[in-house]
């Protein structure tokens, strides 16, 4: 399939970071890009607004539509849908990016951020993918693309923050089961996982323990995001993909272009290895 060109992506937490990324390269196909986040107004601690993400999506050539929108909102989420639906004629393509973060122990993991994190990561991917699946019948290539890991029970991804591994586990098993359940219709469900730390807002949760100097970009996410989207939807059911995998299978070789400052060692993401 030849690129984006005229493909309406609906991208959750696309105001920054990998999301925004992947908007921004779709959008250089010419496509139409739903950026639904929370942030609607400027942040001193965060960068970045659904406001500022459609300009820069409209400056590289797609469509923005700035939603905002709180995905644990089930309703809200589903009038959203039917928004980007009626401006752009449909929607070909879910991104679930939107995630929570909070590496901590069961000691410091207050019970508010817990069910922050599994309401955002897993049922917010369920509840995207429902709201989605009416438009998404009637695309003519239609995938989820989830930003989770492969399933993984190796205890030693558990022990150190369990509310987190089980929030974004619980996204990954949210894929394999509607792929299961999705892929005989024709709708592509599959994830996509960064093989090294990206330096995105989300490094700040992690502490002085990772500099950005030691990560690499969210192009390289958004990259291996397109060329997953621009296959078949059938062709990618049910994968968990690592960035650059995809991108090796595309025939690239090269990436220190994707590095914050090539030549510095580059810190494994976690559940890989």
């Amino acid at each position: 399939m030849s690129g984006l060109s005229g493909k309406t992506l609906f991208i959750t937490g696309a105001s920054r970071g990998i999301g925004l990324a992947i908007g921004l390269r779709a959008a250089r196909d010419g496509a139409n890009v739903v950026i639904a986040a929370k942030s609607g107004v400027p942040n001193p601690k965060l960068p970045g607004t659904i406001h500022s993400a459609a300009e820069a999506v409209e400056a590289a050539g797609g469509a923005a539509l700035p939603i905002k929108l709180d995905i644990r909102d089930e309703q809200a989420v589903a009038a959203a849908m039917a928004q980007a639906a009626e401006r752009f004629g449909g929607i070909d393509i879910l991104v679930n990016n939107a995630s929570a973060i909070w590496l901590a122990g069961i000691e410091k993991t207050p019970m508010k951020r817990f069910d922050l994190m599994q309401q955002v990561n897993a049922r917010g991917s369920f509840v995207c993918a429902q709201a989605a699946l009416p438009y998404l019948r009637k695309a003519a290539n239609p995938h989820i693309l989830s930003l989770a890991p492969p399933p993984n029970l190796d205890p030693k991804w558990w022990g150190p923050h369990t509310g987190y591994t089980l929030a974004k586990m619980g996204m990954s098993f949210v894929t394999l089961g509607l792929a299961a359940e999705l892929g005989s219709q024709g709708i592509g469900v599959h994830a996509l996982w960064p093989r090294t730390v990206i330096a995105t807002a989300a490094l700040a949760m992690l502490g002085d323990t990772v500099q950005p100097r030691f990560c690499r970009t969210p192009e390289i996410v958004a990259d291996a995001a397109h060329a997953l989207l621009c296959k078949p939807a059938r062709d990618c059911n049910g994968r968990f993909s690592i960035d650059e995998d995809v991108l090796r299978e595309a025939g690239v070789s090269d990436f220190s272009g994707y590095a914050v400052e090539p030549g510095q060692p580059l810190l494994p993401d976690l559940f890989l290895g």
